[in-house]
């Protein structure tokens, strides 16, 4: 019997260079990111930045040419200024579940 995640949807293993924003704050702080993993309604990302679950961030993928809105789930930590961060789009991606093209 599988136990409920609550996700609705399966993740891929991911690895792609972010930028997150943290809006509400003044001046706008950029950190880096990496996905570890993402479904068309969400991902998980390696950061250095704490994130309060419940906050609003943008995503930024420079490579994907994409700024997408997404709310904080959770922050887990990792080790010394390493957190993974639980993010929940705000509009669905389903280009995140395809295969790269070279």
């Amino acid at each position: 019997m599988q136990v409920p995640t609550g996700r609705f949807e399966r993740r891929v293993a991911k690895s792609e260079a972010l930028e997150l924003l943290h809006l509400g704050e003044s001046p706008t702080p950029r950190v880096e990111a990496i996905t570890e993993n993402v479904s068309p309604r969400g991902a998980r990302v390696i950061t250095d930045s704490v994130c309060v679950p419940g906050e609003s961030v943008r995503l930024g993928a420079p490579k994907e040419r994409l700024s997408l809105p997404a709310r904080v789930v959770y922050c887990q930590r990792l080790g010394e200024n390493k957190f993974a961060v639980g993010l929940q789009l705000n509009v669905r991606l389903e280009k995140w579940q395809m295969p790269r093209r070279p």
